[in-house]
């Protein structure tokens, strides 16, 4: 098959003595028998996505290996020094169970070290929420975690944190890509200075789960908390290092783990996918609630970052709620606890994003509190914190399955998250209630809202560039009508515009750009188009709503939204 000239041009410059020898055998290897893996792993650089940069393991510019990471912490070394000239640099670093994260977080703690900067490095696997309180509380210019959360198995990743605990937002990002991109591979430092790197484990683990247990705790009685009997899973990954313990210095002794899960584990053996949105990833979890007549399941992906939960429906059933649902229920319960503590007084914020359920809003409206939509990704709203040091912060989330409690950690954290859904099930079931019943009570009082995501995969370049033309189509012959609705409006994200087709006048969008299109139907209903920014995927989010005249008819309005999801779907052809 025919390479192009420049990707020949990279690949013969990683033959070159600067790379070790395994390298090269390995991409002469590929160049006589695999040479589409070699086009796919050299055709360009990782970029960094809404989750910072993941990739496959392997040689390439496109990969995740000692030479792509070595080459970023190199170039965020020189802008750390560059953005903090005649300090003491300091970083932390933590990694997930994914095969090559331990040895590559060490090659990154390496470079930074070989740099002149301080490195505090976790020497076993942590949450990322860890690592996000630890930048904070050690005071770190900057942090790292290597982690590819839920993707498949061949994946890893680098997220990068700044000193608000936050990860990287623009321009900050860009300028560091610019940086990176004018090095040499060459220039990369790795001759590690081991006096500059700490690790740090059980005192950051204690100052962490006290301060998550301060934070998502809410007077639950010990006689709630005895009752509620709780299965949890790690899916194989990080959470397994905290939640367990976090759940038991918080007074609940009534924890079933799925002992297969339990084992961190890089080829997550007993899932498909370690994704709690994947309603599969869970099914041992729901196998040993029905054999422990369990309320509440809770499983968290590699990371620790998302969570996914189950509970007891009407009948008695256990049924998986989706992120958007776990949101709204956290929320509603944050907002109420605010509320009835006096701590109300119009100056609070919750956190949401363009792809997440419109219920949000409502809800927030009825308590007199603003809702701040940003982009898709934790690091929007944990920059709303940021940006806004006046206003208090109750807590936010995004419709894939991330919530986040306070701001003692800016990013999605399922360590403090599992606590507080726990605290809510506790007292709901207290009162005579449920987490289900509540989340009812919600549809009841502020209409119901379903939500459904669907992820069509395009790999290689050839998928690449059927996505980008998909964007292309749906800004440039947008769609009049879905499903005999009316478009009433477009917004835009790329070029910061919107259309109002009722009253047919433009309008400016106050939100960083991003190639993102949102189509508003008459009925309410609402479908946004969004590459990944992560993996080779495009994706169609979908939420409708109606008017819940009693609780009684919940299953059949339920259905009757699906349907129009359905539809909609037929409508645009995406089936």
């Amino acid at each position: 098959m025919h390479i192009e000239q420049d990707i020949l041009n990279k690949v013969n410059e990683w033959l070159t003595p600067t790379f070790d020898k395994q390298t090269q055998v390995e991409i002469e290897k590929m160049m006589t028998s695999a040479p589409k893996e070699l086009e796919d792993s050299f055709y360009k650089n990782l970029e960094f996505g809404t989750g910072g940069m993941r990739g496959i393991m392997g040689v390439g510019t496109n990969r995740i290996n000692k030479y792509t990471l070595g080459k970023n912490t190199q170039g965020l070394s020189d802008y750390l020094k560059k953005s903090f000239p005649n300090e003491e640099l300091k970083v932390a670093i933590a990694f997930d169970c994914r095969h090559n994260s331990d040895t590559l977080a060490k090659v990154v703690a390496d470079v930074f070290s070989a740099n002149g900067i301080k490195v505090y490095l976790f020497s076993e696997l942590r949450p990322t929420p860890e690592l996000s309180f630890a930048v904070r509380y050690l005071k770190c210019h900057a942090g790292i975690v290597l982690t590819a959360s839920h993707n498949p198995p061949e994946y890893n990743g680098y997220k990068v944190y700044w000193q608000d605990g936050g990860q990287l937002v623009p321009p900050q990002d860009g300028e560091i890509i610019q940086l990176i991109d004018s090095l040499q591979y060459s220039d990369i430092k790795y001759e590690a200075n081991e006096n500059l790197i700490e690790y740090i484990d059980t005192k950051i683990d204690e100052v962490f789960t006290t301060s998550t247990i301060e934070n998502a705790s809410f007077k639950t009685p010990k006689t709630a908390k005895d009752d509620l009997k709780i299965v949890f899973t790690s899916l194989h990954g990080t959470s397994i290092k905290l939640i367990p313990e976090v759940l038991a210095k918080a007074g609940y002794d009534n924890v079933n783990i799925v002992a297969e899960q339990a084992e961190p584990n890089g080829d997550f053996p007993t899932v498909k996918s370690p994704n709690p949105e994947e309603p599969e990833a869970l099914a041992m979890a729901l196998a040993l609630a029905e054999k422990t007549n369990a309320d509440i399941v809770v499983g968290t992906d590699p990371d620790s970052d998302r969570l996914g939960v189950a509970v007891r429906d009407l009948d008695g059933k256990m049924k998986l709620l989706n992120g958007n649902q776990t949101m709204v229920i956290m929320t509603a319960f944050l907002l109420e606890q605010w509320k009835r503590a006096g701590k109300l007084n119009g100056n609070q914020f919750v956190g949401s994003t363009i792809v997440s359920t419109p219920m949000m809003l409502e809800l927030a409206s009825t308590y007199g509190v603003e809702c701040k939509v940003g982009l898709t990704g934790f690091k929007w709203i944990a920059k709303f914190i940021k940006d806004f040091p006046n206003q208090e912060f109750i807590g936010g989330g995004e419709e894939s399955f991330g919530f986040m409690v306070g701001d003692k950690v800016r990013d999605k954290d399922a360590v403090g998250a599992t606590l507080l859904v726990c605290e809510i099930a506790a007292q709901a079931k207290a009162s005579g209630s449920s987490l289900y019943q509540e989340l009812l009570n919600l549809y009841s009082d502020l209409g119901l809202y379903k939500e459904h995501l669907i992820s069509i995969t395009k790999k290689g370049i050839e998928g690449a560039n059927e996505i980008k033309q998909m964007m292309v189509d749906l800004r440039e012959n947008p769609l009049k009508e879905i499903n005999n609705q009316r478009v009433i409006c477009i917004e835009d994200y790329q070029s910061s515009k919107g259309f109002d087709f009722m009253n047919e006048e433009e309008f400016d969008i106050n939100i960083p750009k991003s190639n993102v299109l949102i189509y508003y139907l008459e009925d309410g209903s609402k479908i946004c188009a969004r590459p990944s920014g992560t993996e080779p995927k495009i994706k169609f989010y979908f939420s409708v709503n109606t008017q819940l005249n009693t609780i009684a008819n919940a299953i059949t309005t339920e259905e009757n939204l699906d349907l129009r999801i359905k539809n909609i779907i037929a409508s645009m052809q995406l089936n």
